[in-house]
């Protein structure tokens, strides 16, 4: 069972930021075809980096009991296609979240300087 706590781990993190990202609807939840896009674009563009890696004897699996074992190719764990899913949506909604943040506050300065005082 341990074997899957490294997988187990990711999933969770992925849940969160499902409820996150469906509290303040900033990917999927806004337009899930343009985050399928994105996210799925990063995850194809860092898989590929990681097989170029691999294939070049940069990188390697190593071994860990919290790992599955289950492979997606010689050398690549199927927990690596999940982690490069969290790190693609944490990065889409901390972009998303920040862009937000940033037009709220522009919003709030016309507000403020076309003598709107509060």
């Amino acid at each position: 069972m341990i074997g899957f706590a490294y997988l187990a781990a990711l999933l969770v993190s992925l849940g969160c930021l499902a409820l996150c990202d469906h509290r303040w609807r900033l990917a999927f939840f806004a337009d899930a075809r343009r985050a399928a896009w994105t996210v799925g674009t990063g995850v194809v563009a860092f898989l590929l980096w990681d097989v170029a890696g691999l294939l070049l004897g940069i990188f390697a699996r190593g071994d860990s009991p919290h790992l599955t074992g289950l492979l997606l190719a010689p050398e690549l764990p199927v927990e690596e296609a999940f982690f490069l899913t969290l790190l693609c949506y944490v990065s889409l909604l901390a972009w998303r979240g920040l862009e937000r943040a940033a037009s709220a506050r522009a919003e709030r300065a016309r507000g403020v300087g076309a003598g709107g005082a509060r």
